[in-house]
């Protein structure tokens, strides 16, 4: 995966040897570089979706101006209302002095805001709000700013089921969406991977200073056909790994450390095909506990094995989540 120090200049014409389904994903991405709309970037864990924001960003009439990105996973409505939008002296214990937010500081360029379904309904009002007119008040002022910025958000959440289910604001969705750019997972991009890999190794020797040339038959074999659930931050992961404990100049299979079969079902974001497939797991059962069992492990596949966001979407608390597992 490219480095964060490598993607400051990083544009849409720097992604080489694309295959079909990435090249769909950049044409889209050309057409939203050459839009000032709020573009939303959605795709698996690991895909890159910050790296094709600062892409998207780099390559548009605002690329002179300020790239800010900010991850809204896990914060409280106090702390991601001080991140996104400053807070005066004062405002809460430990505000000693006035600072500026998100918002404020990429005023004439873009925000990036990644996991954006984590916020609360209370912080997207406000996000609609300074998207909608350009307008925000710092935490403990009753003075408006105004900022021109273009925002980009991202997620993994399927922010379409959240919208009907009231987890997400359908109005905020609308907005945020004049342009959904979706990344292909890694395992759609079997015709890329030979060549991704080639750049992985390649750089992590660099990183390394060793001079790895290739892989040996074993362990090409393993690569190419494993799924890749955390993918391209995965396969940097992996290489990294490989590269370092390669002992020659040749990488073999006894360095790559990939996840297990029974690890890559779990963390898998598939959702099975077919009413037979759901049912193999549990012999056929048909009961009504055993639809609902099969339900939580999917939604927990569906979010890379992450219990509270598993537990967010289908909207039970950790604790619940972790019984129904237990009981499964």
């Amino acid at each position: 995966m490219i480095q964060a120090s490598d993607t400051l200049a990083w544009t849409l014409d720097d992604y080489q040897g694309l295959d079909e389904p990435m090249q769909k994903c950049l044409d889209q991405a050309r057409v939203a570089a050459k839009i000032d709309l709020p573009i939303l970037i959605l795709g698996e864990s690991g895909t890159g979706k910050t790296l094709l924001a600062r892409a998207v960003h780099n390559s548009s009439s605002r690329a002179r101006g300020p790239f800010v990105s900010f991850n809204a996973a896990a914060l409280s409505d106090t702390l991601l209302d001080s991140q996104l939008f400053g807070h005066e002296r004062g405002a809460f214990t430990g505000a000693q002095n006035r600072v500026k937010g998100k918002f404020e500081l990429a005023n004439h360029g873009t925000l990036f805001i990644d996991e954006i379904a984590d916020m609360s309904q209370v912080a997207q009002a406000k996000v609609l709000r300074a998207i909608e007119y350009g307008e925000f008040e710092r935490l403990g002022s009753e003075s408006i700013q105004v900022a021109d910025v273009r925002v980009l958000s991202a997620t993994h959440f399927p922010l379409d089921i959240f919208a009907e289910t009231d987890r997400f604001r359908r109005d905020l969705l609308f907005r945020i969406g004049g342009l959904t750019i979706t990344l292909p997972p890694l395992r759609e991009r079997r015709k890329a991977l030979p060549l991704l890999l080639a750049a992985e190794i390649a750089r992590a020797s660099r990183r390394q200073n060793k001079s790895i040339v290739g892989l040996e038959r074993e362990a090409a074999q393993r690569l190419f056909s494993y799924p890749w659930p955390g993918n391209l931050r995965e396969l940097s992961r992996v290489i990294e790994a490989a590269v370092a404990m390669a002992p020659e100049e040749v990488i073999l299979s006894e360095t790559l450390i990939l996840q297990s079969a029974a690890d890559v079902w779990r963390s898998s974001p598939s959702v099975p095909d077919s009413g037979a497939a759901v049912l193999e797991g549990d012999g056929g059962n048909l009961s009504l506990a055993a639809a609902e069992q099969r339900h939580v492990r999917d939604v927990l596949a569906r979010m890379g094995g992450n219990k509270r966001r598993a537990a967010k979407a289908l909207g039970i608390s950790r604790s619940t989540l972790d019984r129904k597992l237990a009981e499964a």
